[in-house]
């Protein structure tokens, strides 16, 4: 078994360069805060550490709000989550004696817990000064690496490999949602739009949303949080009504405006609204994390990219398309997003082009 290098925080580890003896091993922690497409994408890191470590407990630690997110994964043994107060989380990893910790965030939190517990531990390379110069001056430095496999750079002292089984998300039974609770035109199979995202940039405008649902032309159910809800509601109403609406009626003729929308962004909780997702044909999504839990269910995903790039970030072990504005020199503007478009015209958005045929 190969080991990498772990990294030194007190004078009671091992100093840079030594191995971690796996006999010393017994009970890991894995720390990832936020958000949902980055707390998906550490799964495999957990699977592989859970399969691969012989008689190793894992304890996994995140924010409260993303409970649901974790509290069904059988390769988690403990959570621990952060609340109101870092300092009484501490409290409660101190008394575990962790042996190692994957640091999987790596921010002014994270190095506060490693510091106060005093154990081995290694985080992931999040590349800041490239990225920087990437989302400012477009200067592309970055590694062609997805990020989930810079995460196991920061399992790699641990000895264990990536199995390649792509991302796991598991649905806690009282969240499956079954087909009786969709209308009966979504019953036989419908097609999955995540309607969201953080940033504004990352989002279709409304008049893109619907050339996009006209062109998918199927039975579509938007997912979505409490935030999409609106408009959801006003894409559900613009193809359910006989009225239409006569600003964006003119330039869908052609496929004659067939899809039939169901909007069920803010009805469904986070692991109900994954279920949606697992129950599609297919997926559409922008940058966001329901698009990345599409990709844990092997789903064919149609990625949708505007002042972010997937060069690091597209769906991953999956089968995917990406929907994005190549000819801009403008882009990435951002790394997750911003309020507006930094040059007025919102190119990389409006100017898309839906080229895409469905697969059966």
């Amino acid at each position: 078994m190969e080991f990498g290098k772990s990294r030194s925080v007190s004078g009671q580890q091992k100093s840079r360069g030594q191995f971690v003896d796996m006999k010393e091993v017994k009970k890991v922690l894995i720390i990832r805060f936020s958000s949902i497409g980055d707390i998906v994408w550490t799964t495999p890191v957990i699977r592989c550490i859970k399969q691969q470590c012989s008689d190793v407990e894992v304890h996994y630690c995140t924010k409260v709000q993303y409970k649901s997110m974790v509290e069904a994964n059988p390769y988690i043994d403990k959570l621990h989550f952060l609340e109101e107060s870092l300092g009484a989380l501490i409290n409660v990893l101190k008394k575990e004696q962790f042996d190692f910790v994957v640091d999987l965030h790596r921010n002014i939190r994270t190095a506060i817990i490693k510091f106060r517990l005093k154990t081995r531990s290694k985080a992931y390379n999040k590349l800041r000064v490239k990225r920087f110069l990437y989302t400012n001056f477009q200067i592309n430095l970055m590694p062609n690496c997805h990020v989930v496999d810079r995460y196991f750079e920061a399992a790699s002292p641990l000895g264990i490999k990536n199995d390649d089984r792509g991302l796991d998300y598991f649905i806690p039974e009282k969240d499956e949602v079954e087909s009786g609770w969709l209308p009966e035109t979504h019953r036989n199979g419908y097609v999955a739009y995540v309607i969201g995202a953080t940033g504004w940039t990352k989002i279709l405008p409304f008049k893109k949303m619907v050339e996009l649902c006209d062109k998918i032309n199927k039975p579509i159910v938007l997912v979505g949080g409490k935030e999409d809800y609106e408009a959801g509601d006003k894409l559900e109403k613009f193809f359910n009504s006989d009225e239409g609406n006569k600003e964006f009626d003119d330039g869908l003729q052609k496929l004659g405006k067939k899809a039939v929308v169901f909007n069920g962004c803010g009805k469904f909780n986070l692991s109900q609204s994954a279920s949606l997702v697992k129950g599609a044909h297919v997926v559409f999504g922008h940058d966001t994390g329901l698009t990345h839990i599409a990709a844990a269910f092997k789903k064919t995903v149609f990625s949708i990219w505007g002042g972010t790039v997937p060069n690091n970030f597209y769906p991953y072990g999956t089968r995917f398309f990406l929907i994005e504005n190549t000819r801009l020199k403008c882009r990435p503007c951002s790394k997750s997003g911003r309020s507006k478009c930094p040059k007025g015209h919102f190119k990389c958005m409006n100017d898309l082009v839906f080229d895409f045929n469905l697969p059966n």
